[in-house]
């Protein structure tokens, strides 16, 4: 089935912020702001032997390997209140390709301002990854809600999972041409530092870049704003939208399970390159080549994944890669350090299932949502998807903190993915769709 124009320029953006997403946010800022406080607390010293702390806002002391978890925490905790107001924006405009381009167009800013990060300077750094986590997470929410207008119940499995398959080869492709840079960058005659300051850059400026794409290829999309919504002031909406929550009790039930399983995901995802370089002593060369076969092989998974569900349903497929994951905690707890060979199959197993499950996720949701509302119900999607995690951050966080072990800190995460699975198989999927007043889809 071929997709429209408006569909075709709406998976570019997923093309534009997974570079970013990829390159600063998974791979190279954990372990980048890592050093950095390890510079300010113990000059010198490696992260691992390291264990005066460093001062998080001022107030809190935190351990720098804990600092990037502690990051995505803090930055989700006040998206729970900023992009519940963007969502809100956003629904009553009648130009949301505005909010896309302003919103995406912030992010880029603060991810091109970390070429700036050397030496000590990790407080920087850490307001930088909270504001383009931020700004991430809110372009996203705009994003997301444009599904239900591009696609028909039908159709939108298969748009979601491409719009992740062109997410992970627009990541892949920059995240190979980084992986050359801080493979021969002693031959271009830099240090390291500015090789990894060179890959933040140019995430920021592919994000913003092609993200003129979907904002010019989208601004043509009709906008029906229903009465009801127009007339209310965004507080107003919020307050209405919190009330009538309880109205779609099916749509509750999806949103706690998929803050679990998600936060599973999504912890394993950003804390995977910490893991690999300081826990397994893996070569940070070696790393992005991991990550770089991941993205690939997402490609496979998030269009297999499509492929399932229209056989099985959505809700079926994702269990079964819930299932998946568990298995990747458990194969990431006793993979020895330094077996590169390990790593890699671990990484394929992860690309086969990452996509898939996101996908999938934001598809079943998508019918689960009222007509009118859907970046304000994709707000509180959003406040627990991808790089805005907090329960599972907080806990990863928390686990190396006393531990100070990043095996143990992984292995806790088996409790998120089976709480999320449980939680998931008990959601009725055809009565939230019908209560939310929208078309059953041919297979659930």
């Amino acid at each position: 089935m071929r997709s429209t124009r408006e569909q075709r320029a709406w998976y570019w953006y997923d093309w534009a912020n997974s570079a970013f997403y990829t390159t600063t946010a998974t791979v190279l800022i954990s372990p980048y702001l890592v050093s950095l406080a390890t510079n300010a607390a113990c000059p010198g010293l490696d992260s691992g032997q390291c264990s005066r702390p460093v001062l998080l806002l001022g107030l809190a002391p935190v351990l720098p390997g804990a600092l990037p978890s502690l990051l995505a925490t803090i930055s989700t905790l006040v998206s729970a209140v900023v992009l519940l107001f963007v969502g809100a924006a956003a629904d009553r405009s009648a130009h949301p390709h505005r909010w896309l381009g302003t919103t995406a167009w912030i992010g880029a800013l603060a991810g091109s301002l970390m070429f700036f990060l050397m030496g000590s300077n990790w407080e920087l750094g850490a307001w930088l990854m909270v504001i383009s986590l931020i700004a991430f997470g809110a372009s996203v929410v705009v994003y997301d809600s444009m599904l239900v207008r591009i696609a028909g119940p039908d159709e939108r499995d298969r748009v979601s999972s491409r719009g992740w398959a062109w997410g992970y080869v627009g990541g892949g492709l920059l995240l190979a041409l980084n992986f050359a840079l801080m493979t021969f960058y002693p031959a271009l005659g830099i240090d390291k530092a500015l090789a990894v300051r060179l890959c933040l850059l140019s995430a920021g400026l592919w994000w913003a870049g092609f993200t003129f794409i979907p904002v010019l290829g989208l601004r043509g999309l009709p906008r029906e704003v229903p009465a009801e919504v127009a007339a209310r002031n965004p507080f107003r909406q919020l307050a209405a939208t919190f009330a009538g929550l309880r109205h779609y009790p099916q749509t509750l039930a999806f949103l706690l399970a998929f803050l679990f399983y998600n936060d599973g995901i999504q912890t394993v995802i950003v804390s995977s390159s910490v893991y690999a370089i300081r826990e397994l002593g893996i070569d940070e060369s070696l790393v992005l080549a991991t990550f770089l076969l991941t993205q690939f092989v997402a490609v496979l998974g998030a269009l297999g994944f499509g492929r399932v569900a229209a056989r099985i349903g959505a809700k079926r497929t994702v269990l079964g890669g819930i299932v998946i994951w568990l298995g990747v905690v458990l194969v990431g707890f006793v993979i020895p350090s330094g077996v590169v060979g390990a790593l890699f199959g671990l990484g394929a197993a992860i690309g086969l299932v990452m996509g898939g499950t996101q996908a999938l996720s934001r598809s079943m949701y998508s019918q689960l949502i009222p007509k009118g509302r859907e970046s304000e119900y994709f707000s509180f999607y959003q406040a627990m998807e991808r790089g805005t995690s907090w329960l599972g951050t907080l806990t990863f966080a928390l686990v190396f903190q006393f531990t100070e072990s990043y095996r143990l800190a992984l292995v806790a995460l088996i409790a998120f993915f089976v709480v999320g699975g449980i939680l998931l198989a008990r959601v009725d999927m055809r009565r939230g769709i019908l209560d939310a007043g929208n078309e059953l889809p041919s297979v659930l």
